[in-house]
This record gives structure tokens, C-alpha cells and sequence, in this order.
């Protein structure tokens, strides 16, 4: 078989940027390593198939399927047909939650499930073209239009059929997050963006939405189904992984410049995440790069069946 392009973290990649949305309509280039994000992805396939590999089940998608997905547990592109074109964005929190979803998708998302529809139609290739488009124009009010009408579209899903995988018998709550509850998350998440890098604890970030310390705990669990300071840590951990890509990085300097307070906490939260320390993955990434110069499929091969 023929060289693929294979995807590679990298600090100006969507781990390095873990609070930047992007947004992409491309080939989807294979991955050889799971990854990790702090943003929700949403997938549009546009033509052809692509398969995932997520923590406890796995997707396949066709022509005309939009999933979503939370990006903070690992998950792996494993093969994708050689005329497959996908489109969507990496949304972080902070515009995830603006949608009016119900609570029994946004909530279930956060916790590892996906959601995938085949509820499309023609206007959704017009529109994701359109939006990838505008977000990269360098224009701030389409980019702004872009993700406001990517935003309507989400919620639209609610009212279609769906699915969410892996499949479980559960009641189906149509309760929403309330606005106020929205925006109370949406300033903690601004804060958090611009701070995770600093030392703030639970009392910093409820302040900043001018909540009383345990009502923001209890509000963020509620609504994510993580605490704050896994979501803290989350956004450190995504930034300190594109950082071990870079030739010559130091651990512990990546430990401190990505917000941790010592070596071993960073370690900890790590291999929590990715199942190996952090000079492991560093390791096996650079083993990945020399292997995509060489030809990387018959590599992919071998991790997929070992994922």
C-alpha cells in the first residue's frame, strides 16, 4: 500500500492550542498513537468512511454521519478509505456550552459517549465548506457567524433521530442547562483558558463567575461530569503533550510549563490519561515520526490491532 499522511501532535496543533477552536475540512490523516484534546470534537464525513477507536467501543462512519465526541479521552482514527473527506470543528467548552442541549446529551458527551446522526442533508456540505471558510478568513465577525450557525446547527440534533455509543438503556432527560447555569459555566471556562497555566485552585475559578466556591464545583460536575480540577489538568496535560513533541524536551521543564507544580504530579495525571509515563510517550512519538518517514501503514497496522 501506498504512503499515508499521518497525524502528528505538535505545539500548533489542536493539543498545543487547548482552548482555540478550530475548525477543518480535509483528508483525514490516520493516527498511529491514540490522543487526547480538552475540546469536543464534531465530526461531518463528507465522502467516504473513517473508523474510530475510543476508550470502550468503536465507530464507523459514511458519507453523510456527523458525530460528536469529547475529545479528553483518548481516541484513535485508525483507517479511513483512500476518498474519505470529513469536516468540523474542535469546540472548547467555553462554546460547547452555549448550545441549548439537553443535559442527557451535553452530560453523557463529557462522560466518553458519542453521538452520531445520519440526520444530514446537501446543505451540510454547503455550510461546514462555508464555516471552515470564514473561521480562517481572519475576519472576527464571520468567524464569529461561522461558529454561531455551527452552534444552532448542533442543537438541531437534539430534535432528529440520533444515537449515542456505546448503546445503554437509559432514561432520556429533555432538562436543560439553565441560561444562567450556561453563562456561570462559560466565565469559569474563560477564566480557566486563561489561567490553567497558572497556580489557581477551586476559590480563584468560582470567583471569576462570582459563585460561591462549592455551588461552582457542584454546577461544573453537574453539567461535565468531571470536577474542576480534572478539567484544569486536562487542558495542562494537552498542552504539556504537544510540548513532548518538540526535539530536545525536557519532562520536568514540560511539567512546569504546562502548569504542573511538581514532577510527579504531572507524571501522575499522565499516565492516568495516556496509560504510560510522559518520557514513554515521548519515546514512542519519536518513534512514530521516524517510522511516517520511512512509510507509515504498515506501522498503523501493527498499533491498531494492539490499541
Amino acid at each position: 500500500m501506498g504512503h499515508r499522511a499521518v497525524y502528528q501532535p505538535g505545539a500548533s496543533s489542536i493539543e498545543g492550542l487547548p482552548t482555540t477552536l478550530q475548525m477543518f475540512h480535509t483528508h483525514p490523516p490516520l493516527m498511529v498513537m491514540p490522543h487526547w484534546h480538552a475540546q469536543v470534537e464534531v465530526n461531518y464525513l463528507i465522502r467516504g468512511t473513517v473508523h474510530y477507536r475510543m476508550n470502550d467501543h468503536e465507530i464507523q462512519l459514511r458519507a453523510g454521519d456527523i458525530c460528536v465526541f469529547w475529545g479528553g479521552q483518548p481516541h484513535q482514527m485508525d483507517d479511513s478509505s483512500e476518498d474519505s473527506i470529513y469536516a468540523g470543528a474542535h469546540l472548547p467548552l467555553v462554546h460547547f456550552f452555549r448550545m441549548r442541549l439537553p443535559l442527557d446529551i451535553s452530560g453523557r458527551l463529557i462522560r466518553g459517549e458519542t453521538l452520531v446522526t445520519s440526520a444530514t442533508d446537501a446543505a451540510d456540505n454547503e455550510n461546514f465548506a462555508r464555516w471552515y471558510r470564514y473561521v480562517r478568513s481572519g475576519d472576527p465577525a464571520k468567524a464569529e457567524h461561522a461558529v454561531a450557525e455551527l452552534l444552532l446547527r448542533l442543537e438541531r440534533i437534539a430534535f432528529e433521530p440520533y444515537r449515542m455509543l456505546p448503546e445503554k438503556r437509559e432514561h432520556q432527560s429533555s432538562e436543560q442547562v439553565h441560561p444562567q447555569s450556561s453563562r456561570s459555566l462559560a466565565r469559569m471556562c474563560d477564566f480557566i483558558a486563561s489561567n490553567f497555566l497558572h497556580d489557581i485552585d477551586t476559590v480563584d475559578i468560582a470567583k471569576a463567575a462570582d459563585l460561591h466556591p462549592k455551588y461552582a464545583m457542584n454546577l461544573f460536575k453537574k453539567c461535565t461530569g468531571m470536577t474542576l480540577s480534572k478539567y484544569v489538568n486536562l487542558l495542562r496535560l494537552s498542552r504539556a503533550q504537544a510540548m513532548l513533541m518538540r526535539d530536545g524536551a525536557n519532562v520536568l521543564q514540560v511539567a512546569m510549563d504546562s502548569g504542573f507544580g511538581s514532577i510527579s504530579a504531572f507524571n501522575k495525571s499522565f499516565r492516568h490519561i495516556a496509560g504510560m509515563s510522559p518520557s514513554d510517550f515521548r519515546r514512542d512519538m519519536r518513534m512514530v515520526t521516524a517510522m511516517s518517514v520511512e512509510g507509515a501503514q504498515p506501522a498503523l497496522r501493527r498499533s491498531a490491532s494492539q490499541f
